[in-house]
């Protein structure tokens, strides 16, 4: 009796449990794994790498917007008047600058068939202002020092006459130099240059030689007239008389060469001063200089 009734108990605690793992059936409506040839086509639903630019059309409309938004620089930025006033402007500036360096070309250019025929053309375009000097390239380099200097003659204002002291232009011209890294060519080469000018045209009686020796005595004068209207001489100038200083630069410790360092100076006539003498600018004190 006992024996069944354990039996019993058992078989309901083994079917209460279940069966074991291993021995468990799978079930007939379990869906199958996918194989590999099933699950292309999920593959090919998966997103790839985006292209640079979504479309054509859209990348050519950014393209136009960024180029018409982009600020327009140069030329371009101007109306058209403006624009042909400016090219205008650079074809006059480029025709200019080729004539005046053909210019220079012939003038420190051999004698030749065409300075021969337009000689005169070529020393009115160079002299004085862009004359060619090569004395540093001589067998023989200037070995002096040579300053221009000034004293003038004006009016008071009780009428009489009185006369300035030299005013050395040169030295006031090397002044202007020293410290200044940028010195201009005014401050470097217009008065020695001019003077050198000057010389070069006269004789040792300062007697002008031809029509250069006239028109350097203009240019010497206008340049003098010019600097001396920094300086408050206490009236108008009515003539003014020109020297200049030359003094041999001194030989080095070295060197046997015996130098005569004392200067020498070459006094010229006294200029009366006439309008003509007056650069823009310059009004000597009045509405124009007298005879």
């Amino acid at each position: 009796m006992d024996s069944h009734e354990d039996e019993d108990v058992k078989r309901a605690r083994s079917l209460s449990s279940g069966p074991p793992p291993g021995d468990a059936p799978e079930p007939a409506d379990q869906p199958e794994s996918p194989t590999e040839s099933e699950s292309e086509p999920e593959s090919e639903s998966e997103p790839g790498p985006q292209p640079l630019y979504e479309s054509q059309p859209q990348f050519e409309s950014q393209l136009q917007f960024e180029s018409e938004s982009a600020p327009t620089r140069g030329m371009a930025a101007l109306s058209l008047p403006y624009q042909v006033a400016a090219a205008v402007s650079l074809a006059i500036i480029g025709a200019l600058a080729c004539v005046h360096l053909a210019m220079v070309f012939l003038h420190v250019a051999p004698s030749n068939t065409v300075t021969k025929e337009y000689g005169e053309a070529v020393d009115g375009w160079i002299y004085p202002e862009f004359e060619q000097n090569w004395k540093l390239f001589a067998p023989n380099p200037l070995q002096q020092n040579v300053a221009v200097q000034v004293r003038a003659e004006f009016t008071v204002s009780d009428g009489s006459r009185r006369s300035s002291d030299w005013i050395d232009l040169t030295d006031e011209d090397g002044e202007a130099i020293r410290g200044n890294l940028l010195p201009s060519h005014v401050q470097q080469n217009e008065l020695r240059r001019a003077w050198d000018f000057y010389v070069n045209a006269h004789d040792s009686e300062n007697r002008p030689n031809g029509l250069r020796g006239q028109l350097s005595e203009s240019y010497v004068r206008r340049i003098v007239m010019q600097r001396l209207d920094a300086h408050d001489l206490g009236g108008p100038v009515e003539r003014i008389q020109l020297r200049s200083s030359t003094r041999s630069v001194k030989a080095p410790e070295w060197s046997d060469e015996k130098m005569d360092t004392r200067p020498a100076h070459r006094v010229l006539p006294w200029w009366t001063v006439t309008a003509a003498d007056l650069p823009g600018g310059v009004r000597n004190g009045r509405t124009e200089a007298g005879t």
